[in-house]
């Protein structure tokens, strides 16, 4: 099933097998210079050009993190989490391919695995997320655990 609801899903609403596909977001050069000024990191792979031309991509890089951080923000858009989301509980991450200004990501996400507690009415939900450009390359991946409410006693 296609998870495309335009609000907060309860616990009992996943499967496993369930997909869900974001909105795009394009990254922008200024995406990476706001990116490196709220975050701190001026490591120059991101921040000169002069640098990062001589380095294994041959040109400046998006921060891995900020990549991470615009797809937490794509999964927000998707809808489903809006509302029923309790923690974002954990995750296990790769950095597999160079994101550049330019690029323009979407995040595909596959319930893999759900577990109840019905003492903290709420279930865990793992997520099999992958990170892809407009190239259909997948430049990060991992999954993401939630503790997603469960639905209110009628």
């Amino acid at each position: 099933m296609a998870l495309t609801s335009l609000h907060g899903l309860y616990f009992e609403e996943f499967g496993i097998g369930d997909v869900a596909v974001s909105p795009t977001r394009t990254i922008t050069e200024t995406d990476i210079v706001m990116f490196a000024g709220l975050s701190g990191d001026y490591n120059e792979i991101h921040t000169s050009e002069t640098y990062a031309s001589t380095q294994h991509f041959g040109r400046r890089i998006a921060h891995g993190l900020l990549g991470l951080s615009v797809a937490s923000g794509l999964a927000f858009q998707m809808g489903f989490l809006i509302g029923t989301v309790d923690v974002f509980r954990s995750l296990e991450w790769e950095f597999t391919a160079p994101i550049f200004a330019g690029d323009t990501i979407r995040v595909e996400a596959e319930v893999i695995e759900t577990k109840a507690f019905p003492r903290l009415r709420n279930g865990r939900v793992v997520f099999k997320v992958a990170v892809k450009n407009q190239r259909d390359e997948v430049v990060q991946r991992g999954t993401w655990s939630l503790l997603v409410k469960q639905k209110p006693a009628a």
